[in-house]
């Protein structure tokens, strides 16, 4: 499914739309297919610590930078939002955000729930919140060790924070069950469609309605 935009589109402002699940439920495969098949919608790429997995590109999937260049990111505000996950060190740049959001562009976030309160806290009316939930932990224990990139010792370790993280679903707008992720993908791409339409969000909305009401401007 490829979402293309209206040719009578009106001007709207962005939104920032997160993803958030226990490890292994989905939210980085759901967001890949989102990327692939909306072309209005990019990915919010975060600052890190951590070291680049094999495959990654610097300023593509992460700004990957050292942590005393992280502390003064904080320091100085820079940052939407920053967590600390598995050691290492996660954040939003600011700047990037507040312009694209002005010029209509959706940003695509896929962070916890730490990240997301952080968000929604300081941009509260461009937020869309969606948590995604497994069918059951034995089924995300089954995707965790499925990946063949963990030991066994940090399954564990993600498996008690997915418990963690699915206490905090009622924080989230919209709450889905990836037990197929293609059904998975539809829900959250209408949930997406749905945000975009929102009267608030669409900025070209007063002059559209204005010239429909004003005969004089009429053929």
């Amino acid at each position: 499914m490829v979402i293309s935009a209206s040719k009578n589109a009106l001007a709207r402002r962005g939104l920032l739309f997160i993803l958030s699940s226990p490890s292994g439920a989905g939210k980085s495969t759901i967001a890949r297919m989102m990327l692939e098949a909306d072309p209005q919608l990019c990915l919010s790429v975060s600052v890190t610590t951590r070291p680049p997995r094999p495959g990654e590109i610097d300023g593509t999937h992460y700004h990957f930078i050292d942590e005393a260049t992280f502390h003064q990111l904080v320091e100085d505000n820079a940052l939407l939002e920053w967590a600390k996950v598995f050691g290492h060190f996660y954040g939003t740049p600011k700047a990037a955000v507040k312009q694209g959001l002005r010029e209509g562009q959706d940003f695509l976030f896929d962070i916890d729930w730490q990240g997301t309160q952080q968000l929604y806290q300081r941009a509260e009316g461009d937020v869309v919140r969606v948590f995604i939930l497994p069918p059951s932990l034995e089924e995300l224990h089954r995707r965790l060790r499925g990946r063949n990139t963990d030991s066994e010792e940090v399954i564990a370790s993600r498996m008690a924070r997915a418990q963690d993280e699915i206490s905090h679903w009622d924080g989230y707008d919209f709450v889905v069950i990836n037990d197929d992720v293609e059904s998975c993908f539809t829900k959250v791409c209408q949930i997406l469609q749905s945000e975009r339409m929102r009267r608030a969000r669409q900025t070209g909305l007063i002059d559209y309605v204005r010239d429909l009401m004003n005969p004089t401007d009429r053929p």
